[in-house]
């Protein structure tokens, strides 16, 4: 009964920290996040490599194996010329542009030692002054949510699942790492969202920069 109540003193400690975020971490699971849904088909004619507008693609980014690898510098160009954001290398999912419903990323990913400072994956769109719903960042070993809380410690050089489930109506983003849920937040409005996932260098950011994804897939709620 005492871990019992320490195990609820910790989860409601943790949403009255997070409060004024309106950001519930916790960690339940594991679970399938994905029942329920349907996967919708995604191959290579749906991704958008946004990379460094002056560099080749295969400069920044390739896939093998299975694999995708996105990496860039912190003293690369933007994606655009006219773009006042940060260097990136991202995949970014078109023709599955949603604004209603529930929808869902999966993918697996892999960050290597020594990365820091940078955005692996967000769910773009929101109402101004914000551009992304969701933003999933790795700093010093760490992944966090935004700026904080963190997620997940220690997550070098190892592979992880990630499921992120967006509920427009509803305004509520999940996010899973193994099947367990890691976090809940409010959504953040806007009118047209999308996924993407690779490298997007934020504040304090390293040198270099890398993440690598596999089996990605984009999902639906079933109506």
């Amino acid at each position: 009964m005492a871990f019992l109540f320490q195990k609820l003193a910790f989860f409601s400690l943790s949403f009255l920290q997070f409060a004024p975020h309106k950001i519930l971490v916790q960690s339940w699971g594991p679970s399938d996040p994905t029942e329920g849904f349907i996967s919708l088909p995604l191959n290579r004619s749906y991704y958008h490599i946004q990379k460094p507008y002056d560099l080749p693609e295969n400069q920044r980014y390739c896939f093998s194996d299975g694999v995708h690898r996105c990496w860039v510098y912190s003293t690369d160009k933007p994606h655009t010329p006219t773009s006042q954001t940060k260097p990136r290398t991202e995949i970014a999912i078109q023709g599955y542009n949603y604004s209603y419903g529930v929808w869902q990323f999966e993918g697996h990913w892999y960050v290597p030692q020594g990365t820091s400072g940078v955005c692996i994956m967000q769910v773009f769109g929101a109402s101004p002054p914000h551009a992304t719903t969701l933003m999933l960042r790795v700093v010093n070993g760490s992944l966090l949510y935004y700026s904080g809380p963190v997620l997940v410690q220690d997550i070098y050089d190892k592979w992880f699942k990630l499921n992120v489930i967006h509920d427009v109506d509803a305004a509520k983003v999940k996010v899973y790492i193994n099947g367990c849920l890691k976090c809940e937040a409010d959504g953040r409005g806007g009118t047209s969202h999308a996924f993407k996932c690779g490298v997007y260098a934020q504040n304090d950011d390293s040198y270099y920069m890398e993440s690598r994804w596999k089996d990605i897939k984009v999902l639906r709620k079933c109506d």
